[in-house]
């Protein structure tokens, strides 16, 4: 009984895995609604991408109006489930204050929750608030380390930044 139980969750989660992945070809061949309704049938579903990919749609009204609020619950019901470029996605969002008040220590919160997750983009974003004094000390040391994970990483900003504080001499 175990063994079908088992065997139906990893099938569940490989269907929702697929829609994710049909999704992506919609949305690439243009059809962002249609890529809309798999994404949001596989985040009915549980997958976490799915998620995500929805509130990327509505916050930048791809194939959707534009809808910060809904961005939001998406965004926060992908990053609670550790799905980190929501968390980075989401920290962007309180950052700027789009759609919400402005909250620079709740984006520091969600993208060092995105980098502790190896999200290169959340440990540049890091990096940015520590170099620049966004709602932490500015720290050019703090903010080289981030810049030095976002790199390894793979994130091509967080090179240019980390090269730029060592031409600086920044330790």
């Amino acid at each position: 009984m175990k063994r079908l139980i088992l065997s139906m969750i990893i099938m569940i989660g490989s269907l929702s895995a697929d829609i994710v992945s049909d999704g992506f070809n919609e949305y690439n061949s243009g059809n962002k609604q249609k890529a809309k309704k798999l994404w949001s049938k596989a985040c009915d579903g549980g997958e976490l991408a799915g998620c995500y990919n929805v509130g990327f749609l509505y916050s930048n009204g791809e194939g959707v109006r534009q809808d910060k609020q809904k961005a939001l619950k998406l965004y926060t019901k992908a990053c609670n489930g550790e799905y980190h470029s929501a968390c980075t996605n989401l920290g962007l969002i309180y950052s700027n204050g789009e759609g919400v008040r402005q909250d620079k220590q709740k984006a520091l919160k969600l993208y060092t929750k995105a980098c502790n997750g190896k999200n290169p983009r959340g440990c540049k974003n890091l990096g940015v608030m520590y170099v620049n004094g966004e709602g932490v000390r500015q720290n050019k040391s703090t903010a080289k380390e981030f810049f030095g994970k976002a790199c390894d990483g793979g994130n091509p900003s967080g090179c240019e930044y980390y090269k730029r504080l060592n031409e600086q001499g920044i330790n």
